[in-house]
């Protein structure tokens, strides 16, 4: 069984002060998560584009696709669901950054390094990552279709249920790679 109400009626216990105060507590909280989930600091990411130096920055959800980042220092940067695509990352320090399903597809990252980053569902389709540093990186569920891997450090990576088709993995250290199909 249910209660009807007429438009404009209101149930009982949503006048009473205690379930006002959860659904405003419910509120605040709400909006909280949805800025902070799709929000990113916009003087970080003008600091990255005028300076390419912005360890530590907050770039999630950032649109930075076609950018210029040769050399950047992004080490410990948040770039979680951030637009690289066909970005210039060459020579860029991405040490313990966070590119959690990061769109880096078609982008060079040719000599990055890439040490202890979480890649985990990131989009590298396509990309260069010829002779970058990924040891110890995490690829969780990585897709990395037609990626150009050519002497890239791969020692301690963890490849779990990534998308390797069709990748070049010439000259490329492979030491100790976890390669586990899901």
């Amino acid at each position: 069984a249910f209660d009807v109400y007429l438009s404009g009626e209101r149930h009982p216990k949503m006048r009473s002060p205690k379930m006002k105060r959860a659904l405003t507590a419910l509120a605040v909280a709400i909006s909280f998560v949805a800025s902070s989930v799709v929000a990113f600091n916009v003087a970080d990411q003008q600091r990255l584009l005028d300076k390419r130096d912005c360890p530590n920055c907050d770039l999630r959800h950032a649109d930075l696709a076609g950018a210029d980042l040769r050399g950047a220092d992004l080490s410990g940067a948040d770039l979680l669901l951030a637009d690289l695509r066909g970005a210039n990352l060459m020579n860029a320090n991405l040490k313990n950054a966070y590119l959690g399903s990061a769109d880096l597809r078609n982008a060079y990252l040719d000599d990055a390094n890439l040490e202890n980053a979480d890649l985990g569902g990131a989009h590298l389709e396509g990309a260069y990552l010829r002779r970058s540093n990924l040891k110890g990186s995490e690829m969780l569920g990585a897709h990395l279709k037609d990626a150009d891997l050519r002497g890239a450090n791969l020692k301690d990576a963890m490849l779990v249920s990534a998308d390797l088709r069709n990748i070049n993995l010439d000259d490329a250290n492979l030491e100790n790679v976890w390669r586990v199909l899901v």
